[in-house]
């Protein structure tokens, strides 16, 4: 084999391949493609194809499981995504739900603060018209009071004036008996 390639290499000089029929040594054509067909032959003599195509194949099925592994991944993604926007959307429901009963909630108590002011202005205004009713009695039962003591004190004087000394003496042992008529 040695030999052999010596031989092609020094037969294949440019110096050589320059000239000659096709079937020449000296023709170039003629000695590219017996060294092309020599250059097959040892890439299939030493497997080269077989290696090449098995390290492709390898590559092939190594592409294959990354896309597989890469649409897995993409599959378990979407789901993730589906989960998360479910999960948002029953957030936001439940906030939602919050919103509303809070906003309800806030109502009745307004409606409810509404009630407890009428009630406690009612309150109020009864308590100011007993406290009014209060002092108008007050100083109704004052004026009488007072009344009555003038009315006395006039009856007194008119009394006085008008009676001896005598009719008086009468009228006071008259009185005395009286009450003590009462307390026994």
């Amino acid at each position: 084999m040695k030999k052999l390639s010596l031989f092609l290499i020094l037969s294949a000089s440019p110096a050589m391949a320059a000239s000659g029929p096709f079937f020449s040594l000296r023709n170039t054509d003629f000695v590219v493609t017996i060294a092309f067909l020599l250059f097959v032959g040892v890439l299939v003599y030493f497997k080269v194809p077989a290696l090449l195509g098995g390290l492709l194949d390898k590559r092939a099925a190594e592409i294959k499981s990354d896309l597989d592994e890469a649409r897995a991944l993409r599959e378990e993604a979407r789901a993730v995504l589906a989960s998360y926007e479910r999960k948002q959307k029953e957030v936001q429901d439940m906030a939602d739900r919050i919103v509303e009963t809070a906003r309800r909630e806030a109502q009745a108590a307004a409606e409810q603060a509404k009630e407890d002011l009428k009630a406690s202005i009612v309150r109020r205004l009864a308590a100011a018209e007993d406290q009014i009713a209060s002092a108008e009695a007050a100083a109704v039962r004052e004026v009488r009071d007072r009344a009555v003591q003038v009315a006395v004190a006039a009856a007194g004087d008119l009394i006085a004036r008008t009676m001896s000394a005598a009719d008086r003496g009468q009228l006071v042992e008259a009185s005395i008996a009286e009450v003590e008529a009462k307390l026994h």
